[in-house]
């Protein structure tokens, strides 16, 4: 039997003002056999235009940068309205609540902590670029919590999600609530199949699923719907 033919890396963006954290993220990236960096951009305006030009499968997006910041790139790149929304995932050093909750909403599927190390850094790019999510565990539960109260950003005040008990098209299954509460605690696919003792491909199916009954665009939306209406409970 031929082998199949090996995946193509992941193509990743690097927007950073710091030439050094680029330079040791593409360094320490494309070490990685499955990953390859093919841009950087200094400012978020350059980031813009590179991942529209080259439509890298992830970018990796400070927010704390010249001329149009991270989030607002975010949302130009993967926010609501975006015809075809693009795989970004916000780095930075900065662990406030109102950042973390702006570039989710803003549709970012990732947000990492620089300091969080290498290794995290591209699990971060791999869930991404296969349609999950990753957030530094030490803000996951707070940042579920936090994500269901209205927030202010920039002096804006921002509504929580908009998906309640009274928008499902149809309710959940007993099954699909236990992926659903799993999902709110910031359980992996593979940590949730190994919980609940289905396959790995059980549980994306349960996700989609859920994606369609909520009309959620992501994880993250159905970690907050779980959150607003009593569906998790932060572990002891």
């Amino acid at each position: 039997m031929t082998p199949a033919p090996p995946s193509p890396p992941i193509r990743v963006l690097i927007a950073d003002d710091q030439d050094m954290v680029r330079t040791g993220f593409r360094f320490f990236l494309d070490a990685q056999p499955d990953i390859t960096v093919v841009a950087e951009a200094a400012d978020g305006e350059e980031a813009v235009a590179l991942a529209r030009s080259e439509r890298p499968d992830v970018c990796l997006l400070d927010i704390r940068m010249p001329k149009l910041d991270g989030l607002e790139a975010t949302r130009m790149l993967a926010g609501p309205g975006v015809a075809d929304p693009m795989r970004v995932v916000v780095v930075t050093t900065f662990d406030l609540d109102e950042y973390v909750y702006g570039a989710l909403r803003g549709g970012a599927c990732g947000f990492l902590l620089k300091d969080s190390g290498p290794t995290l850094l591209a699990e971060a790019v791999r869930a991404a670029a296969a349609g999950d999510s990753l957030v530094s565990p030490s803000i996951t539960v707070r940042l579920l919590q936090h994500i269901t109260a209205p927030q202010t950003i920039a002096s804006r005040p921002v509504s929580p999600p908009p998906v309640s008990a009274a928008t499902l098209r149809e309710p959940l299954t007993d099954r699909e609530l236990d992926v659903v509460r799993l999902v709110a605690l910031g359980r992996t696919n593979a940590e949730i199949a190994a919980a609940l003792f289905v396959s790995l491909s059980t549980v994306k199916t349960h996700l989609s699923s859920v994606q369609v009954k909520l009309a959620a665009r992501n994880r993250v939306e159905i970690a907050a719907w779980a959150w607003q209406n009593g569906h998790a409970r932060p572990e002891a």
